[in-house]
C-alpha cells in the first residue's frame, strides 16, 4: 500500500474531536456518580474503542445480548447530551466494548475483544507493554486493543475507582478520579 494514500486517522482533527468527545462523556459519567466510596457498590464502567474499517469480526465476539441503544444515540457527538445520557445508562446496565468507528457511528452491538496471538503481533511494536497495578481486565485487554493496526484508540472507564484512561499504540494515559475535569472537580482537593 502507498504510505501517500493512507489516511493518518491517527492524527485526523475529526477523529481527536471524537476521543475528546468520548474522554469527556467518560469523566462526566464518572463525575456524575455519587457512590464511589460506599462499600460493596459497584460504579459504572464502559470499555470503548474508536476503530477503522467495516468490521472488527476478526479480532472481536458478540457479548450476547449486550447492545447500545442505536434508536436513542447512533452518533456520538451529533448530540453529545444523549451520548453522555446512553452511555451513563449503559455503564450501570450492560458488559462488554462499545465500538464506534472513526466518523462516530456507534456499532450496536457490544464484544469481548479477543487477546492478542502471535500472529496478530506481525506488524506491531512487539515491545510487550507492561501492566499496571491498578489494571483489571478491562484496562488489560484495552491496553492490548490499542495495538492493533485498525484500532486508534480504546478508552475504558475503571468500575471501582472512576479512573479514565486513554490508550493508543500500547501506551496510555489515565487520571484517578480526583484528576478528572481539573479545577473544575469539586472533588479535586479530597
Amino acid at each position: 500500500m502507498d504510505e501517500n494514500l493512507r489516511i493518518a486517522y491517527e492524527t485526523h482533527d475529526g477523529v481527536q474531536e471524537l476521543v475528546d468527545c468520548l474522554t469527556h462523556s467518560l469523566e462526566s459519567v464518572s463525575l456524575d456518580f455519587d457512590r464511589w466510596d460506599e462499600r460493596y457498590v459497584k460504579g459504572p464502567g464502559l470499555y470503548v474503542a474508536v476503530v477503522t474499517g467495516p468490521s472488527v469480526a476478526n479480532f472481536a465476539d458478540p457479548m450476547g445480548r449486550n447492545r447500545w441503544p442505536t434508536d436513542r444515540c447512533r452518533d456520538v457527538c451529533l448530540d453529545i447530551q444523549t451520548f453522555f445520557e446512553t452511555a451513563r445508562e449503559v455503564a450501570m446496565n450492560r458488559d462488554g466494548a462499545l465500538v464506534i468507528s472513526v466518523d462516530g457511528v456507534v456499532q450496536e452491538q457490544m464484544v469481548r475483544f479477543r487477546d492478542l496471538t502471535p500472529g496478530d503481533l506481525e506488524g506491531i511494536d512487539s515491545a510487550q507493554t507492561e501492566y499496571e497495578d491498578w489494571m483489571g481486565s478491562r484496562h488489560m485487554s484495552a491496553l492490548d486493543t490499542s495495538r492493533r493496526p485498525n484500532v486508534i484508540s480504546t478508552l475504558t472507564l475503571s468500575e471501582e475507582t472512576g479512573r479514565v484512561t486513554v490508550f493508543e499504540r500500547g501506551s496510555f494515559e489515565t487520571s484517578t478520579r480526583t484528576e478528572l475535569g481539573g479545577e473544575w472537580n469539586p472533588r479535586a482537593s479530597d
